[in-house]
């Protein structure tokens, strides 16, 4: 677990000046990556940065617990939350579900503007691949999933979907994929961007799960002494 020390150093570094909602700047600051799982929240710290009490700190560091970034442990306080190498694996497969029940109804429902913005995110994704920025191509390849789900139209659903992939979010798993399954990964990308075009709503489901299976190895293979996942107890 990261040095308490450092940890309102860490903090003090990502969050927004102008920042308007504790809340919201708390959980911006862990989706980004910008504070690894482990990160302990020094509450003091926070409050002082904000120009707040304890109090609306602690409040908000409840919803995000509820929401599952944050961990409480008595006599330790909060923390960023860390998943064990099990519940990352579990978590990749409520998602795979959850998007492939969006998918298989966004391809129906997608209009023209869908198409072009999906195809936008794609070309993102592409740049960001050719000057091998990791934590782009990560931030961007979640923005070219949920272009493939919102056309959906299921609120929920995509709510949940959201709600999961902001739970495996703090371990940033394309920043720690190796160049050459990047690579594997973004011809995945590729291939459901087609399908989707085509309305092809068998080849969108097929080529994700080969993307889901190579993306399950990278998972399973995480190691659990660089404090990223927990060892299973």
């Amino acid at each position: 677990m990261p040095d308490r020390r450092h940890s309102a150093a860490l903090f003090k570094a990502a969050v927004g000046r102008d920042a308007v909602s504790i809340v919201d700047e708390l959980r911006r600051v862990i989706l980004d990556g910008a504070v690894p799982p482990g990160t302990p929240i020094p509450v003091g710290e926070v409050a002082e940065m904000f120009g707040v009490s304890h109090i609306p700190v602690r409040e908000s560091l409840k919803t995000l617990t509820a929401e599952g970034l944050v961990q409480h442990r008595q006599n330790s306080g909060y923390a960023v939350a860390q998943l064990t190498a099990s519940e990352l694996v579990e978590m990749y497969l409520v998602r795979e579900t959850l998007e492939s029940a969006a998918m298989a109804a966004a391809v129906v429902n997608a209009t023209e503007s869908d198409r072009a913005h999906l195809a936008d995110v794609h070309e993102t994704l592409q740049q960001a691949l050719k000057f091998d920025d990791a934590q782009a191509y990560h931030r961007h390849s979640r923005q070219f999933h949920m272009a493939l789900s919102r056309p959906s139209r299921m609120l929920r659903l995509v709510h949940m979907l959201e709600s999961a992939w902001n739970i495996t979010e703090p371990v940033q798993l394309m920043v720690h994929v190796e160049p050459q399954q990047r690579v594997l990964l973004h011809e995945d990308h590729r291939v459901m961007l087609d399908a989707f075009l085509a309305g092809d709503a068998d080849g969108l489901l097929a080529a994700a799960a080969v993307h889901n299976r190579r993306l399950n190895v990278v998972v399973e293979s995480l190691p659990t002494d660089t404090g990223l996942v927990l060892g299973d107890r």
